[in-house]
């Protein structure tokens, strides 16, 4: 079983963590950071869509970018929301084995990033219109690669990633495999009739799934169902084969 998650816009540094190995797709990451580095400062502010002071951090980091040192693991290094509701820093030893045998975290620059694979700090989006290698954009770049990295032998996959990301690995499911997307939210009426989900609280509630998985150490999707925290609860009735809906009380 494998598990998918977004990365995040915000990362950090720490050394002092050493990571494992480096992102399988190294070849790919050199290109898209040549190709970054050749844009001037207003055309990667465009690309980021995002404010002078940010735009001006990440086209210094690009500008002196080394892919190979200074790395931080990666689930250490994204500072999102979600990353903190997983709270990486306080995984005892075994919900580390966990999350790096099942977690794979889908990067447009890193394709896809295992939890302890040594990472360094960068800003790009996968929707971002980065006209690489003669593709009109990153979707199209990436292919299917992300999908055969993730896949694993069970078939199994669960969706606790964005739209923008998930993207990237159900236009290239099969029939053999079984895809399951989790929804946090709530409802929007009276009538129970419209679940929505809010940005801030799905993030919030993604990343506590992954550490609840890893807390029980779960094989099989039908455990996901017990998930009770931050005030969610498994609907049954709202829920299908491909999708498991979690209602906040």
């Amino acid at each position: 079983m494998r598990i998918i998650l977004s990365p995040a816009k915000k990362m950090q540094i720490n050394v002092e963590e050493p990571y494992q190995e480096l992102p399988v797709f190294m070849e790919q990451t050199e290109e898209i950071m040549e190709w970054m580095k050749s844009l001037s400062y207003e055309e990667a502010k465009k690309l980021w869509a995002c404010n002078d002071q940010i735009a001006e951090q990440n086209y210094e980091r690009f500008a002196h970018m080394n892919l190979y040192s200074n790395l931080t693991p990666a689930i250490l290094s994204y500072e999102g929301i979600a990353y903190q509701y997983m709270a990486p820093s306080v995984f005892e030893f075994g919900e580390f084995d966990y999350v790096q045998e099942h977690l794979r975290i889908l990067s447009a620059f890193y394709g896809v990033v295992k939890p302890m694979d040594g990472v360094t700090p960068y800003r790009l989006e996968m929707q971002a219109r980065a006209r690489i290698a003669g593709y009109k954009n990153l979707y199209d770049y990436w292919g299917d690669r992300l999908y055969r990295e993730v896949v694993d032998d069970s078939h199994v996959i669960i969706n606790l990633a964005s739209k923008e990301y998930s993207r990237c690995i159900e236009k290239y499911l099969t029939k053999e495999d079984r895809y399951i997307t989790c929804i946090f939210g709530e409802y929007a009426d009276a009538e129970k009739r419209k679940v929505v989900q809010k940005g801030v609280y799905a993030k919030m509630a993604r990343g506590e799934m992954v550490r609840f998985m890893a807390e029980h150490n779960v094989l099989e999707p039908d455990e996901l169902k017990s998930f009770n925290r931050l005030g969610y609860g498994f609907d049954e009735e709202k829920s299908s084969d491909a999708e498991f809906v979690f209602i906040k009380n």
